[in-house]
């Protein structure tokens, strides 16, 4: 049995999005997989990074976002909903991202949850930082060993995002979320 994280970013419960994230769950469950559910939306997730993140502050004159997110992570000073959702991506085996393809990305709900809980110190920016080597990242950090995986409906056609579609090539689009997943191999 796995423990599987579903982190849903869908404003609309009667969406194709959210009809796939309760078939994923469906499924995973009869499978005898444990699964547990972050649905933004539901959530009501603050999506804005900003200095009410943190309990304490490390720096009251300026804001530096990175460094204040280091220091709340290592000193557990950061809000009860960022804590919760770093226990629950140490819980998973996996991590399914579900969300639709707006504009080129991922919803902002979503990006607001990757810039608040993938903190400095938790899922990137850990080990040795010297020379040629800036620390554990994209595979090597606190979250390694995960598998993750994207449930992306794209509401177009397919050759709208192929590599001489009027979109792009999808592969290219998604870059970026495939890349920058901070310590989490796919």
């Amino acid at each position: 049995m796995s423990h599987i994280l579903i982190i849903h970013a869908h404003p609309e419960p009667q969406s194709l999005t959210s009809a796939l994230k309760d078939l994923a769950v469906a499924i995973l469950e009869a499978q005898g997989h444990e699964v547990q559910v972050s649905d933004l939306y539901a959530m009501r997730w603050k999506t804005l990074a900003d200095r009410e993140d943190f309990t304490e502050t490390f720096d009251a004159e300026r804001l530096r976002y990175i460094a204040e997110s280091r220091h709340a992570y290592a000193n557990a000073t950061q809000t009860s909903d960022i804590a919760a959702e770093q226990q629950k991506l140490l819980w998973a085996d996996a991590v399914l991202f579900s969300f639709p393809l707006w504009w080129f990305g991922m919803p902002a709900i979503l990006k607001g949850w990757v810039d608040r809980v993938f903190a400095f110190g938790f899922a990137y920016g850990v080990g040795v930082h010297g020379g040629e080597r800036w620390g554990d990242r994209y595979g090597d950090g606190m979250l390694a060993g995960r598998r993750v995986m994207l449930m992306v409906p794209i509401g177009g056609r397919a050759p709208h995002y192929s590599e001489r579609g009027v979109n792009g090539s999808l592969e290219e689009i998604l870059w970026p979320i495939h890349h920058a997943r901070c310590s989490i191999p796919g």
